[in-house]
């Protein structure tokens, strides 16, 4: 055998051990050294899977260019040799690609194409119908995923490939997981292990024990959560592999957050936020970051939780516009709740100290809602109406108590101090960027349409619309509620007098105030 054969065999092999332990640097140094070394008439075929296996490495770094050139290069050789499980492989490798970039539809393609020219490889057979899983898993179409993986799963078994099945038993757990079937999703993460253990692979094993945390946790099982996370760490610290290493430290931190070690929990979230940025992995900084949102909210510490739910919105907003591997829909759903728990914690803070505007602002928020629906506003602008009332009148944390709860009439400088809480308001979000446009609820929500309010004294349209309809239930409900001041109006008597007041209003919201279910029932006698 020619010397340059036996060269480009070996490093063939090396790089495929290399690859198997996790050694990404290193495999590609040889799976390079194999390409330089292959004779391209005598060893193409073996030249058409190094391509193949270095275009799937540089796509597991994001590099995605180089991995679209040496995959082509690979088809095109497989093509020429008239080998069509080697053009499948090409072919499904690129479809990877494309799922990858977020172009669903070529991927599809692709590996519809491998599927049909390479049926006689379980192996490819298997590895294909499990990429049609995940993208099924992605497109929320359970069943379908479920069918993908459960031939993925026939072939490799038939084929007796146990990294195979390690891989679509990882498949199947994450799909139980989604679904919070958890005593599925263990017993599949259990297979996972078994037989990645059984194929020496250890970063599966690494994989299955990350995904094995999430079940714990979920189970409340915090030490077995803790163990697996901390030998998944392990595994992927030798490996260098960033990414996976964040996932350990949110596992972990998310584990010393439930059992109260928040100064580990904090420690182990900003590493798992520190290294996803550093390995461009935006799915895994968003989760990461609203796990540490979590931590900050248990700690009273608004203001650094809501920093980091915007950030983390944001990147849910990248990773779905990419169409990544992951469907974000539930992630921003459950994202928009604890920013809701939040902003209703911090509004209830406000008023914790004074019996007589408790459950103030959660009252204008239910009016604003119902009175924004009632006006045919969006789900997006009844977000914010909801959001913008609890935190309106954030800025009388800086007003003293004294002015607050005076059994009297204000005098005008007292008076003149309780008009800045708009603008502590606003100081206080000052370093929060919302998805919402809060802010200028919290400036404006005691503007008056006759120009007569504070503190801008803004008159007519160039008061924004959501501003108007909080002021409008905000002076509803101050009416209705007995005050240190005096006591609470009736229903009627409230109306009457906003009645008499209605030019502080845009009149279609006044007419929409007057019409909605807040003006025409009697919550208040």
């Amino acid at each position: 055998m020619p010397p340059a054969i036996s060269r480009a065999g070996d490093f063939l092999r090396q790089a495929l051990d290399q690859e198997l332990a996790g050694r990404l640097p290193q495999a590609i140094e040889s799976y390079t050294a194999t390409i330089e070394a292959a004779d391209s008439r005598l060893e193409a075929p073996l030249l058409a899977e190094a391509l193949r296996r270095l275009s799937s490495v540089r796509l597991r770094r994001n590099e995605l260019a180089e991995a679209v050139e040496l995959c082509q290069r690979s088809f095109e050789i497989a093509t020429a040799l008239s080998d069509a499980v080697l053009a499948a492989e090409a072919l499904n490798g690129l479809a990877l690609i494309h799922l990858h970039q977020g172009n669903w539809d070529d991927a599809r393609g692709y590996f519809k194409r491998a599927l049909s020219i390479g049926l006689d490889s379980l192996g490819l057979r298997a590895k294909i119908e499990g990429n049609l899983g995940i993208m099924a898993n992605i497109e929320g179409n359970f069943q379908a995923a479920l069918g993908h993986y459960q031939r993925a799963l026939d072939a490799y078994t038939d084929a007796r490939s146990e990294r195979g099945c390690a891989v679509t038993y990882l498949n199947l757990g994450m799909l139980s997981a989604d679904r919070q079937s958890w005593d599925d999703a263990d017993a599949y993460f259990n297979a996972t292990l078994r037989y990645a253990d059984g194929a020496k692979d250890v970063v599966l094993r690494g994989h299955g024990l990350l995904s094995r945390s999430e079940v714990f946790i979920a189970r409340g099982r915090y030490e077995d959560a803790r163990s697996c996370a901390e030998e998944g760490l392990r595994i992927f610290d030798q490996l260098g592999a960033r990414e996976q290493k964040s996932v350990a430290y949110k596992w972990l931190g998310i584990v010393y957050r439930e059992t109260g070690s928040s100064v580990l929990a904090e420690a182990r979230l900003k590493a798992a936020v520190d290294l996803a940025r550093e390995s461009s992995a935006p799915l895994q900084e968003a989760e990461a970051s609203r796990e540490l949102a979590l931590l900050y909210q248990q700690q009273g510490r608004n203001q650094e939780a809501l920093r980091l739910l915007n950030a983390a919105h944001r990147l849910f907003g990248r990773v779905n516009a990419k169409r990544d591997l992951v469907e974000t829909a539930t992630k921003v759903t459950r994202l928009e709740s604890i920013y809701l728990q939040i902003v209703r914690g911090w509004g209830r803070s406000i008023e914790s100290t004074d019996s007589y505007t408790f459950g103030h602002s959660e009252r204008v928020a239910d009016y604003a809602f119902s009175l924004g629906t009632a006006m045919g506003l969006d789900d997006m602008e009844l977000t914010t109406l909801r959001m913008g009332a609890y935190l309106h009148d954030l800025g009388k944390i800086r007003v003293p108590h004294e002015i607050l709860s005076k059994p009297g009439r204000l005098t005008a400088d007292e008076f003149d101090l309780m008009k800045m809480h708009p603008l502590y308001g606003l100081e206080l979000l000052a370093a929060v960027e919302f998805p919402w446009d809060l802010k200028p609820i919290v400036r404006s929500h005691h503007e008056h349409y006759d120009g007569a309010g504070y503190p801008d004294q803004l008159r007519g349209d160039e008061i924004p619309l959501h501003s108007h309809l909080i002021c409008a239930v905000d002076v509803y409900d101050a009416l209705t509620t007995t005050r240190s001041y005096r006591a609470a109006m009736s229903h009627s008597d409230a109306i009457g007098e906003m009645t008499k007041c209605k030019r502080w209003w845009n009149p279609d919201v006044f007419s929409a105030f007057m019409e909605s279910s807040i003006a025409r029932s009697h919550p208040r006698t």
